[in-house]
């Protein structure tokens, strides 16, 4: 039976470019890899057409042969290829083929291209740890100096972090030669693993330290000062570079990051730059006006005058006396809302006075009047 023609088999045109062939037969392999087509008999015979193919058509030499003399060029040992000897038989390496396609989708994820030959690998870098820290509202505005104490690994003191006893450098894998992972061929593909005898690490150590067992690691709380800056809000994350666990044998430390968490306040409520304080004044305060103090976030007093008629909810405004700023911009302010207090437990005076205090001051109200006056249009055309 005549063989295919190779073009044909990859579908791409006599005069294609080189990445042109390659794109093809990566297409063709995936489509084609027994595997993905259990239920198709054919699929592996054609699978390894498609490498055949591409093995002759990706080397240039062989190309060129086949351009010229077609099938003719690998039988018989027809000349023309590299010195000493033909192309090959027509089979083609299917493994190499595969492995060459495989290399250019993974080799770089993996970490060496081709072959995997390379220096030694960085020794591993330590984990990023999180503190979680609560602080008052009054620490948030004045801003402070905290020691906490970190559960964290440091490097061991008695192998100063090499993992070997007596401080010994560790050695390049014999198994990886410091890669951290080895390759094996299965059927078609190359497959790479994470090292057996080093774990990945790349390297080995011959006589393992006693106190940490080789890791170059120990666990061990260490205390820590922490700035944490003025104006702060729940949810600011603070970075402390090189703080975090230590590395593998030497390797380089993670970071620390310290999320804050502002306690609510009793009397102050923030939004932003600005504190919101409730602040209840008595009924006859609100109808009369007068002056009352009230707090500030550094611990001093303001003065605010009350106008005469001042109802619930009404806001005053005491500027610069909020929370200072983290990244820019002014200091906020801080808002006074009123909460006008209905007198409770009346003596029998003061409910007399009260009373003729209503009869006086109907027409003082103009809420009130504005409302009924409503109520009765409403209830009027419900009647129409």
């Amino acid at each position: 039976m005549a063989k295919r023609d190779y073009y044909e088999i990859l579908g791409v045109a006599k005069g294609a470019s080189a990445d042109e062939i390659k794109k093809a037969y990566r297409g063709k392999a995936k489509e084609l890899h027994p595997d993905r087509n259990a239920d198709n008999p054919k699929a592996e015979a054609q699978f390894k057409e498609a490498n055949e193919a591409y093995e002759v058509l990706k080397d240039g030499d062989k190309k060129a042969a086949y351009d010229r003399y077609g099938h003719a060029a690998f039988e018989g040992g027809m000349g023309g290829g590299r010195p000493g000897g033909g192309f090959g038989g027509g089979q083609g390496d299917f493994s190499s083929a595969f492995s060459d396609v495989f290399d250019d989708l993974f080799g770089d994820f993996m970490g060496q291209r081709g072959g995997g030959q390379g220096g030694g690998r960085r020794a591993a870098r330590g984990s990023d740890l999180r503190y979680n820290l609560r602080i008052s509202l009054e620490e948030a505005y004045a801003g402070l100096q905290k020691s906490i104490n970190v559960p964290t690994s440091i490097a061991c003191g008695s192998c100063s972090g090499t993992g070997a006893e007596g401080g010994a450098e560790p050695t390049t894998c014999p198994t990886c030669s410091g890669m951290g992972k080895v390759r094996a061929q299965q059927g078609f593909f190359t497959v790479e693993r994470t090292c057996p005898t080093c774990s990945g690490l790349g390297q080995t150590v011959k006589n393992p330290c006693n106190t940490c067992r080789g890791a170059g690691r120990v666990d061990k709380d260490r205390a820590l000062s922490v700035n944490i800056p003025q104006g702060v809000e729940t949810g600011t994350r603070i970075r402390l570079a090189g703080e975090g666990e230590a590395g593998m044998r030497g390797g380089p430390s993670g970071d620390l990051y310290i999320f804050i968490e502002v306690a609510d306040h009793e009397l102050f409520d923030r939004d932003g730059p600005n504190l919101f304080c409730r602040v209840p004044v008595s009924m006859s305060t609100a109808a009369l006006g007068g002056t009352i103090e009230v707090p500030t976030i550094d611990g001093g007093r303001g003065r605010v005058q009350i106008p005469g008629g001042s109802q619930s909810g009404r806001q005053m405004r005491l500027r610069g006396k909020g929370m200072p700023p983290l990244r820019g911009g002014g200091i906020g302010d801080m808002i006074i809302e009123l909460a006008v207090e209905t007198p409770v437990n009346l003596t029998s005076k003061q409910k007399e006075l009260l009373r003729e205090f209503e009869e006086l001051s109907s027409e003082n109200n103009p809420e009130s009047k504005d409302f009924f006056s409503s109520v009765k249009s409403f209830w009027d055309s419900m009647k129409g």
